[in-house]
């Protein structure tokens, strides 16, 4: 099937594009019938149909495929499907696997595995430290070699400042960027819930803010010191924002995500759902989601990341304080930032794409999150006001966990098309990983 857009330049939505898209060509599945789909896409923005939007395919940044070492909660077979089925076309998969990724050897497994799943692409993350264990540095150099395109030791983050330092200094020579899961370990241990009236109910101990916040503070300052690009995870307090928002003023390489779970959930849905809504960092309160809504808008929060972390039902069915954090949101990220950001008029599509395609790309610094003359057809079509009602049981991940389970969503993906090939496909009430 070949799209044509012949009037492009006639269309003002266009004039002022940044992407020069003539045509694209793709096979839709059989048996899906021959309805037409608009793929006019303006540069930065989407096209004007009322029926489809198309964008180039989303990026998460952010996901845990949990293979090698961990597969009875997801393989990177599962967590490719997953992807596709929630329109990205590129995942960046963290390094907490079994064994850890912090050698060549290990990335190229990753890269191997992902060349036999749907055809998601998959790009590797290094560990900053060998094992993860914060002692001494990885080979950088050689990981980069391999194919990683970030650097981060993910959730268990180095306390150790000098060795960050170091690690900064390394990754600016060699133009990778460290991404930071800001928590003070000392203060946060293996606590459940954030630091505050719904731990004081539940008499158990908390993740305060301040633990995330000082780290934040402590990763910008030495940004600031190497001149290395460093990207902040998941942020999730108010302090937080405000932090980046002032080392991003003063011109520090600073940038940061959030997760839809930061913008739509607060503390309170531990009370209802238990360790469903147990995350690292924690779900926080309502002053903090308002000061991530804000961030979005004002354009300090560059991404939207999913943090995608899948567990199996039997350890989410333990105790709130003994439970995995985590919860899975690669098939239901567009549909939750749709709801909340743009169905509620708080944010212009064009913008909440962004952040979930071309600066996710640009900060890992590979080459998608974006349409271009010659380039990869990797993209995105779905329908925005197209509702639909999240059943775990559906899910293409090995992972159920979610909080979303039973809401209801304004926002679908129709299909996802990576390197011209539709690898995922809705239509006519049949839903399919290619």
């Amino acid at each position: 099937m070949t799209l044509l857009c012949p009037e492009m330049e006639k269309n003002p939505l266009l004039k002022n594009a940044r992407y020069d898209i003539i045509y694209l060509q793709f096979v839709k599945p059989e048996g899906t019938g021959n309805r037409s789909l608009s793929l006019c896409i303006p540069r930065g923005k989407t096209n004007a149909g009322k029926e489809r939007q198309s964008e180039a395919g989303l990026v998460d940044m952010h996901v845990h495929l949990r293979e090698p070492g961990f597969e009875y909660k997801e393989d990177i077979t599962t967590g490719a499907a997953a992807a596709a089925r929630g329109g990205f076309t590129s995942v960046a998969c963290m390094p907490n696997t079994r064994p850890v990724l912090d050698t060549p050897e290990q990335i190229e497994y990753v890269l191997r595995r992902a060349g036999e799943s749907c055809g998601v692409r998959v790009w590797p993350i290094g560990a900053v430290s060998w094992g993860q264990k914060g002692q001494s540095l990885t080979d950088a150099a050689a990981l980069k070699e391999a194919g990683c395109v970030a650097l981060s030791d993910d959730g268990v983050p180095v306390q150790d400042a000098n060795l960050v330092r170091d690690a900064m200094i390394r990754c600016k020579r060699l133009g990778l960027t460290i991404l930071s899961h800001c928590e003070d370990a000392n203060m946060v241990r293996n606590y459940a819930v954030n630091e505050g009236r719904v731990s004081r109910a539940l008499g158990l101990p908390g993740r305060p803010a301040i633990a995330e916040e000082i780290m934040v503070m402590r990763d910008a300052m030495l940004a600031e010191e190497t001149g290395a690009a460093v990207h902040i995870c998941h942020v999730s307090t108010a302090g937080s924002v405000e932090i980046i928002r002032q080392f991003k003023k003063k011109g520090v390489a600073i940038t940061c995500e959030t997760c839809p779970q930061y913008f739509t959930l607060t503390e309170d849905e531990v009370l209802e759902q238990g360790s469903l809504a147990r995350v690292n960092p924690p779900l926080r309160t309502k002053l903090d989601v308002e000061a991530i809504l804000e961030g979005l808008q004002d354009g300090t929060i560059d991404v939207i990341a999913t943090d995608h972390a899948p567990h199996s039902a039997e350890e989410k069915a333990k105790p709130l304080a003994e439970a995995p954090s985590g919860m899975v949101g690669l098939e239901t990220a567009l549909g939750v930032t749709l709801t909340a950001l743009y169905h509620t008029g708080f944010m212009d599509l064009s913008d909440i794409l962004k952040k979930m395609t071309f600066h996710p790309a640009c900060i890992l610094r590979i080459p998608r999150g974006r349409l271009s003359l010659g380039g990869e057809a990797d993209f995105t079509i779905f329908s925005p006001d197209e509702e639909w009602t999240v059943e775990p049981d559906q899910f293409a991940s090995k992972g159920r966990n979610t909080p979303f389970k039973g809401r209801k969503l304004k926002g679908r993906v129709k299909y996802t098309i990576v390197g011209g090939r539709v690898v995922y496909g809705d239509e006519g009430g049949r839903a399919d990983v290619v």
